[in-house]
């Protein structure tokens, strides 16, 4: 097996042993060895050698209430260190060095897809109207605390000063030592969140990760982007492309979100623009440092007169507008009342005084230093705008439904929810095609109808820039659109908004497509959308709802069906990705999973989610996130010009024929078996997660619910924490059984090699199953159930686990598990000592927190233990929910 890369070793072991010293220096040598014999003995385990496993549980059984929470502690830091170290090896420059997990350059991408017979002129087009949009959001899977966070980054500079070959002796002591500070820092900083953010922590979160690391990476791709074109097509990129885009949830998503106020969004809507007023302002400011030239175009001497500095007399005025907008936001924010003259608040606001200077520069033979500073600063305004992040709203599909009815009801026009969809659509499109408002002016509506009412006035008060889409859950009828956008024109929004129906459950993505026809076939609404749709596919939810391999078709189909039927009506369709981390999610390394899109589903325009701890993954540093950058977007460009072929038919009949037994194989146990909920809550920590204040959004739709109401976050995150990892290969274990009993092998083998959807679900069943662990599964049983019944269930579940590892090895025709990913292998293997311990602990900790639950008493040090082993777990996985 490849071993770690020398220079990533030696990191972790630096990071550990400064580690070991914070702990020498409190609790003290006694902690400091109780820890280094659980971990010797857990790697003894790990070789299985006799009688190990017995003496890892024996010394973790006898830890004190005192040491639970030093021990459980020690090991989370280790694995939050181990995944500092690995997130900065991805990035490293040293010389010599290549990254085990190397991004494809923009050059290469594009010489590829030149050989392959892509016009330069047809490769020019495309990234220069290309769209890729991010949309961050606030699902509860970021275990660390920003405080934390903000350790760790100065952590990986650390690390980045060290690789220098030319230090000094004494250089390279004070970066030790400084490392050695912020790790002792950290193991004195309390890692649990003892209070739930709230949705405007989250979205000042959020904003945090543009300050820090998006605000300096996206000029610097984009740059990239922009010589890799030129040397491709013999052009840049234009001025004010901005093929990047970045959008939130955090503060917009209100479905099933009771904390997601109308006040929330308007106070969202301010802090953007608060913090893009500051940001740029250090810009500006930065600039006239730089601008100190006379020489100017007649253009801006229009502008400014016989100025001796020009260009500082414009950036002057920017300034002081900037420094207004700043005082303004912030006033607002507070909720004091604020003097709006003067302030910067459409896009060309900012943007033109800018590329004014842009262009004097160009004209007088100075495009140098147009092409410096000024040209990052024109591209961050383009890309971030002055609201600096687009809201999305998400709101559930009744509420919307609900308050048209009690607007109806008001007027004495019926009773609406019993009208026919062709009544609603026909009423819908009459007050949309008409001018007089709908709703009344004294009219008194409920508090549930008056709070969506109230995000529409809030909504309709944006600028176009401000705002990224309205997505509607649980939509299914083209009235559902029309609802939202009735609403928003009676708040009195005058320019279309995007409308964007999304499609979560089985049942839904199969409707999709028919359900997106009826809409294009009302008149009135192919001229709102003006030629454009979005339409977003719910990963979460389908997988929750018919399990990961029919999910995955479910949506390969919809996608398909929904890009044919919009070519058909002469709309371009952009498909929106509601992708979590995980596999279980519809997670997975990214390149793959849009290379293997449906051939025209990505047609120049791509938007994903990134939510909870991937954020910090891939954008938490300003090189890592321009490499998720180059990543993404050399893999849209590449999909939209060179998409891959369409399955054969008869690959197509052995999905059917896989899907079919896995949806029975799935649904059989978690709908249908009636030990399976019970099981559930006993097994994993569930029913603890809500003692972790990870989020604002409650981990239930409906507090009294069963699984069916369990967000797919939580869901995931139990099964993770104890490693069965079910909802990722559940229902697939019979299917592939059936198929290799079918003789289906051959043609199996056959599809890995030609369809790229299913050679990459083949390999994210992989890294999951190698995810999986049976032992740690089986610990957690015998701690945990009694009931034989659920007892049987459970060894039944493993034997089906194990069974599905057979079978995938001998579909790929392998001897063991992750043989092609050496380097994702030999990383699990490196934290398995150290997630062992936590695992063990954590089943341990659980019992004895039933037990205090069950005698009405509450132990803190239990209680906080059990957190720490979750935020552990959730680190050595490297993904939550």
């Amino acid at each position: 097996m490849t071993e770690l890369h020398p220079d990533l070793r030696e990191n972790v072991r630096l990071l550990g042993e400064l580690l070991g010293k914070s702990i020498l220096q409190y609790p003290g040598q006694a902690c400091f060895d109780r820890i280094e014999e659980i971990r010797a003995a857990a790697k003894a385990d790990r070789r299985q050698e006799s009688g190990s496993g017995q003496r890892l549980v024996t010394l973790l059984g006898q830890l004190s209430d005192d040491e639970l929470l030093p021990v459980t502690r020690a090991f989370n830091q280790f694995l939050n260190l181990a995944n500092l170290a690995e997130q900065y090896h991805g990035i490293r420059r040293k010389q010599g060095h290549a990254s085990d997990l190397m991004v494809e350059s923009l050059d290469d991408v594009f010489s590829r897809l030149k050989q392959g017979g892509i016009d330069p002129e047809e490769l020019h087009r495309r990234v220069a109207d290309l769209q890729v949009e991010f949309v961050l959001t606030a699902h509860p899977t970021e275990v660390a605390r920003r405080t934390l966070i903000l350790k760790y980054d100065e952590m990986s500079d650390c690390l980045a000063r060290l690789d220098h070959e030319d230090l000094l002796a004494s250089e390279r002591e004070e970066l030790v030592s400084r490392l050695g500070q912020l790790i002792t820092e950290a193991w004195h900083t309390d890692e649990i969140r003892h209070e739930r953010p709230t949705a405007v922590d989250e979205a000042k979160w959020g904003f945090a990760v543009i300050e820090n690391s998006l605000w300096q990476a996206l000029p610097t791709f984009l740059r990239q982007l922009d010589s890799s074109l030129i040397d491709a097509t013999g052009q840049g990129l234009p001025l004010q492309a901005s093929p990047v885009r970045v959008a939130s949830w955090m503060g917009g998503d209100r479905d099933g979100n009771p904390n997601v106020t109308h006040d929330v969004t308007r106070q969202v809507f301010l802090l953007g623009r608060w913090m893009a007023a500051d940001l740029y302002l250090r810009d500006i400011r930065s600039l006239r440092a730089e601008l100190s030239m006379w020489q100017a175009s007649d253009e801006l001497r229009q502008q400014v007169g016989d100025s001796r500095e020009p260009y500082r007399e414009v950036l002057a005025g920017l300034r002081d507008r900037l420094i207004k907008t700043r005082d303004w936001a912030e006033a607002r924010v507070r909720g004091e009342a604020a003097d709006d003259a003067g302030i910067l608040f459409e896009k060309e606001d900012l943007t033109e005084p800018l590329e004014l200077c842009y262009r004097s520069l160009v004209d007088c033979g100075m495009e140098a230093i147009a092409n410096g500073p000024l040209l990052d600063t024109i591209r961050r305004a383009h890309t971030f705008g002055l609201p600096l992040i687009r809201l999305d709203i998400r709101q559930e599909a009744a509420r919307h439904t609900e308050a048209v009815a009690e607007i109806v009801d008001y007027l004495g026009l019926g009773d609406y929810q019993t009208w026919s969809e062709k009544e609603k659509q026909a009423f819908l499109i009459k007050e949309l095609r008409g001018r007089r408002p709908l709703v009344p002016r004294n009219w008194e509506p409920s508090e549930p109808v008056r709070e969506v009412l109230a995000t529409c006035e809030v909504v309709a008060r944006q600028t176009p820039e401000a705002l990224g889409s309205y997505v509607i859950s649980m939509a299914s009828k083209p009235s559902d659109v029309l609802h939202v956008i009735l609403l928003l024109r009676e708040a009195g929004m005058t320019f279309p908004m995007r409308v964007v129906p999304l499609f979560e459950t089985l049942d839904d993505l199969r409707q999709a497509p028919d359900s997106m026809a009826a809409l294009y076939e009302v008149d009135w609404y192919r001229d709102y959308c003006r030629g454009r749709q979005e339409v977003m596919i719910g990963y979460s939810d389908s997988s929750k709802d018919a399990g990961q391999l029919m999910a995955a078709w479910a949506q390969y189909q919809a996608q398909e069906q929904l890009t044919k039927v919009a070519s058909q009506h002469g709309i371009h369709l952009t498909l929106f990705h509601g992708r979590g981390g995980t596999v279980g999610r519809g997670g997975g390394p990214a390149n793959r999973a849009i290379l293997s899109q449906p051939p025209g589903s990505v047609n120049g325009s791509f938007r994903i989610t990134e939510q909870g701890e991937m954020i910090r993954f891939k954008f938490g540093l300003p090189r890592l996130a321009v490499q998720s950058l180059t990543l993404y977007t050399t893999a849209v460009i590449e999909a939209t010009l060179a998409p891959p072929p369409a399955p054969e038919d008869s690959w197509r009949e052995t999905m059917d024929w896989l899907t079919e037994k896995s949806l029975a194989a799935y649904r059989s146990v978690v709908r249908e078996n009636p030990d399976f909920v019970p099981y559930f809550r006993q097994v994993t920590p569930e029913t603890a997660l809500g003692k972790l204040a990870l989020g604002s959004r409650p981990a239930r739709r409906k507090p009294t619910g069963g699984v069916e109401s369990l967000r797919a976050i939580p869901w995931i995150f139990a099964w993770t924490q104890m490693r069965l990892m079910l909802p990722s290969w559940l229902g697939s274990d019979v299917a592939l059984e059936d198929a290799a009993r079918d003789g289906r092998l051959p043609q199996m083998r056959e599809m890995m090699q030609g369809w790229p959807f299913f050679r990459t679900y083949v390999d994210m069943l992989e890294m999951v199953l190698a995810k999986a662990d049976l032992r740690i599964a089986s610990y957690y049983e015998q701690t945990l159930v009694t009931d034989p019944v659920l007892q049987t269930l459970g060894k039944s579940l493993r034997e089906r686990l194990d069974g599905c590892v057979d079978r995938l090895l001998e579909l790929k025709e392998q001897a063991e598990l992750l043989e092609h990913e050496p380097v994702f292998a030999h990383s699990m293997k490196v934290r398995n000592p150290y997630t062992d311990p936590l695992h063990y602990l954590q089943a341990e900790l659980l019992r004895r927190d039933r037990d205090n639950e069950a005698r009405g008493e509450v132990a803190d040090r239990v209680e906080r233990a059990l957190k720490v082993t979750m935020a552990g777990i959730s680190a050595g996985m490297r993904n939550t929910g």
